[in-house]
């Protein structure tokens, strides 16, 4: 270990710092827990709120250092870069239309970043967060947390290893119910900003969770998506940007697929679901039911794979915590990207290779495809479902 990363000969915690999150923020307080799960961090600094005083008294809980809780992120930013003991990286929980000021802030003074999704409002943002990462070396995660999961790490090996053969059909969803009626006039913090376009962007379901299908189904698949076709609707009466989106995909090597993302299906609670169909067979994964997976070999008994069983790869195993039988979840997924970005980051400070198996969170690229997925599909939708090109040549 290098210098930088020991404090008196002894190996440390990795220090982060945090942006949003404060007091009432689910998602500030997941990627804490989360982060800390596997001992490798230590919540160290933060800007934890756009109003100062409310960000001051969230650091205090946090027990956060007076001097490290920050009125803003621009005086985070400048001031961490400048201590000897700063952080190694930012975790950027904020509102989708600040993430890209944000990162690039921290990004400019050498400080790895870990950002929530969509990375970018506009595509344009996006793609200067990718010249910067690429310019810099530093290392940029994107939160796609269900790409953590022991058998959606199983099932990206056994599409690679050729199980299913070439693929033809990939079917993904994410279903919701909690925005099926106008809860953003209730004063509900969460329904507010992610309802409006002037914060969320020109998605709504559909860049809150339909940017999760979109890079599971890549995830999964491997596969590049060429084209797409969408229709866009916002069901609940004056609401400004979409609550449910279908969409028809084309991938390389002539595979189709449809994504369904929805959040005014009573009913549904957390519904993601990933089918994948090749010549030689087919995989079903769900979200709500983490610890299977379902493989259908062509002419075969279908068979359920569960997590922690002897039989699976090196990655399922690579992600997995606990024995089987016990439950493992939302938490532990979203938990490994924090242990995998470790890992790259003290692989980057020693001069080293990183582990192959720390590699599967999504990055910068990631995160500018899933930008490109959103404003192709608004796009198409806006031109009566059209097929329209939803490349990105990176």
């Amino acid at each position: 270990m290098v210098s930088g990363l020991r404090d008196g000969g002894v190996g440390r915690r990795l220090r982060l710092g945090m942006v949003g999150g404060g007091r009432g923020a689910f998602i500030g307080a997941v990627h804490r827990l989360c982060a800390r799960m596997d001992d490798s961090w230590e919540l160290v600094a933060g800007a934890l709120s756009s109003d100062p005083q409310r960000g001051r008294e969230s650091a205090a809980d946090l027990m956060i250092a007076a001097d490290r809780a920050y009125p803003d992120y621009r005086a985070m930013a400048a001031a961490e870069a400048g201590r000897p003991d700063r952080i190694d990286a930012v975790s950027v929980v904020t509102p989708n239309d600040s993430h890209h000021a944000i990162a690039r802030a921290f990004l400019d003074r050498g400080i790895h970043v870990i950002c929530d999704k969509p990375m970018t409002n506009s595509l344009e943002d996006a793609l200067d967060l990718v010249e910067i990462v690429r310019k810099t070396g530093l290392v940029f995660g994107l939160t796609h947390n269900y790409t953590g999961y022991p058998m959606v790490r199983q099932a990206r090996d056994m599409v690679a290893a050729g199980e299913l053969g070439r693929l033809r059909l990939i079917q993904v969803e994410y279903v919701q119910d909690w925005l099926s009626t106008k809860l953003e006039d209730t004063g509900h913090k969460q329904a507010g900003w992610r309802t409006d376009p002037g914060r969320s962007g020109i998605g709504g379901s559909l860049g809150d969770i339909g940017t999760h299908a979109h890079n599971l189904a890549g995830f999964v698949s491997g596969l590049p998506l060429q084209k797409l076709a969408a229709d866009l609707a916002s069901f609940v009466p004056g609401r400004r940007l979409d609550d449910n989106a279908h969409v028809m995909l084309r991938y390389a090597d002539g595979a189709r697929g449809l994504l369904w993302a929805s959040q005014v299906a009573p009913g549904n609670e957390n519904a993601l679901r990933l089918r994948v169909y090749g010549e030689k067979g087919g995989l079903d994964w769900s979200q709500e039911h983490p610890n299977q997976l379902r493989f259908a070999a062509l002419g075969k008994a279908p068979q359920t794979l569960s997590r922690a069983a002897g039989t699976l790869g090196a990655a399922a195993g690579h992600a997995t915590r606990i024995p089987a039988g016990h439950p493992e979840g939302y938490l532990e997924a979203f938990a490994n990207l924090y242990k995998d970005l470790a890992e790259q980051i003290r692989a980057k400070a020693e001069g080293r290779e990183a582990d192959p198996l720390s590699l599967f969170v999504p990055t910068v690229e990631d995160g500018a495809r899933g930008v490109r997925f959103i404003h192709a599909a608004v796009e198409s939708s806006n031109r009566g479902g059209v097929w329209v090109d939803a490349t990105l040549d990176l």
